[in-house]
Parts: C-alpha cells; sequence; structure tokens
C-alpha cells in the first residue's frame, strides 16, 4: 500500500499513484442486489476516518511546509486511509464482489492502491487546495455522473451476473482518477491526477509494462471511453439542474420569509395568493 521512497529520490521523480483490481468475473447476484445496505457500516467507517484525516492532513501541510515532504505518521494514516476508500469505492461501484476487509493493511485483498509519499514542492503544497479545484471538479463529475445512472449499471450487473467489460472499464477509470485526487490533495504525491482515459501500452507509458492487473495498465476501449464521456456529460447536467433547483427553492423560500415578515406589519391587506 505505501512504499517508503529511497532516501535520495529526487523532487523531481514523481510518481503516479497506481490501482490493482481484477478482471471484471461473475458476481453472487444477492451481494448485488443488497450491495449498499452491506455498504452501510462502511460508509460510517469511512466517515469516521475522513474526519480523523482531516486534522492529520492539516497537521500534515505545516509539516510538509518545513520539511518538504509529509511527516512519517501523517503518510501512513493518509495513506492507509485512502487505500481503504478506494477499496469501498470499488466495492460499492460494483467492479468486484469481495467485501472490503475493516483494515489499512489487506495484501491479500483483490484491490491494491500504490503509493509512494516522497519529497513535495513546497509551493505546490501551500496552494494544494487551489491547485487541486481543476481535478476536484473532474472527480467530481465523474462520481455525480456514475450515480445519476448506477441504477441501470445495478440492474445490467443483477441481470447479468457480472460487470460488462465496456462499464468496468469506465466504472475502475474513476475509481482510480478519484484515488489519485485524493492521493494529491493529501500529499501523498506530487504527480496531479491524470491519464482519466486510461493508458495505451504501444505509447510506451511508464505503468504499461509489465502489465500487473486489469487496471495496470488500464487500456480503455472505444465503448469504455464513451462511457466515461457520458458520466461527465450526466455529471454536468446533474450538476446544472440542482444548481437550479437550489435557486429557485431559495428564490421560493425567500418569498415566503418576506410574506411573513411584512404582512403584520400592515394588517389591513391582505398578502396576495392567500
Amino acid at each position: 500500500m505505501w512504499d517508503a521512497p529511497p532516501a535520495a529520490a529526487p523532487a523531481a521523480a514523481e510518481f503516479l499513484p497506481t490501482l490493482d483490481m481484477p478482471e471484471p468475473a461473475d458476481q453472487n447476484r444477492l451481494t448485488v442486489l443488497l450491495r449498499l445496505l452491506m455498504l452501510i457500516p462502511q460508509f460510517i467507517v469511512v466517515w469516521v476516518l475522513s474526519v480523523v484525516a482531516f486534522f492529520v492532513s492539516v497537521i500534515g501541510w505545516f509539516g510538509a511546509l518545513v520539511l518538504g515532504r509529509l511527516p512519517d505518521f501523517a503518510a501512513t494514516y493518509l495513506a492507509g486511509f485512502v487505500a481503504y476508500e478506494t477499496r469501498v469505492n470499488a466495492y460499492a461501484m460494483l467492479t468486484h464482489d469481495r467485501y472490503p476487509p475493516f483494515a489499512f493493511q489487506t495484501p491479500g485483498y483483490p484491490v491494491q492502491v500504490g503509493l509512494k509519499p516522497g519529497e513535495l514542492n513546497r509551493l505546490a503544497v501551500f496552494f494544494r487546495l487551489i491547485l487541486a479545484i481543476p481535478a476536484a471538479i473532474v472527480q467530481g463529475l465523474l462520481l455525480s455522473g456514475w450515480w445519476t445512472v448506477s441504477f441501470i449499471s445495478w440492474l445490467v450487473v443483477l441481470i447479468l451476473g457480472r460487470m460488462p467489460r465496456p462499464l468496468f472499464e469506465a466504472s475502475a477509470a474513476i475509481v482510480r482518477y478519484r484515488m489519485r485526487f485524493q492521493a494529491y490533495l493529501l500529499m501523498l504525491t506530487a504527480a496531479y491526477p491524470k491519464r482519466l482515459f486510461g493508458e495505451d501500452p504501444a505509447t510506451g507509458a511508464a505503468d504499461a509494462v509489465p502489465v500487473a492487473s486489469a487496471t495496470r495498465p488500464l487500456v480503455l476501449s472505444g465503448a469504455g471511453r464513451g462511457l466515461l464521456v457520458v458520466f461527465i456529460l450526466v455529471g454536468i447536467a446533474s450538476s446544472v439542474t440542482s444548481s437550479l433547483t437550489g435557486t429557485f427553492t431559495s428564490d421560493d423560500d425567500n418569498d415566503d420569509l418576506s410574506v411573513h415578515v411584512t404582512a403584520p406589519l400592515d394588517p389591513g391587506r391582505v398578502p396576495a395568493g392567500r
């Protein structure tokens, strides 16, 4: 999960966090049917861990500004947290059928995250929240789009008993991008989240050789890339719809508040529509 970097590792050598996941396989339809109910304890644990991660990351931010890297205790906890959340996300998004364990160290689990916390640029650490905004928007749209149409994905996996390859590719790409975003935000890597649409082994990408799992390298088919685009577009539409709904709701609330406040001041008049 966390491989300590060599002491003399140069700051310029950015390690892009890796995600190993197994090929899509048959799943138990009962666990697919009850997936979200089964995950309630995990969601509670992730929430508690995220609260602790917030305070650890604040301390780690100050430490990184001084040391040029995360303090060891912060790197250990935050790396464990990112890996834990990634395993829960992968299971929740139906990419495989093995329940995530309640532990940071899971050497036998099929979903593995590779992190190498190391040297950081202090200026990039100082402006980390601002620098992370574009990636935060992208991963937010991806997750929003996936979950907006998640009922369709759930129904497909429930009927087929497995996740179709294009859907697996797109879902794995989202899980990996989310993991890389979290790792960057929490200063576990200096590498900005990238390669959302996967790698092409022919280009000689650094993590394309040797083949380690279904997601390393993550090679997306045309259908998989198309689904990613669809998730982004659905995420944009969902965000716009939510914003408009929130605006109209806010306006209605303000109108009601205005009526209730001003009406008693002029008891001889009845507000319109009353």
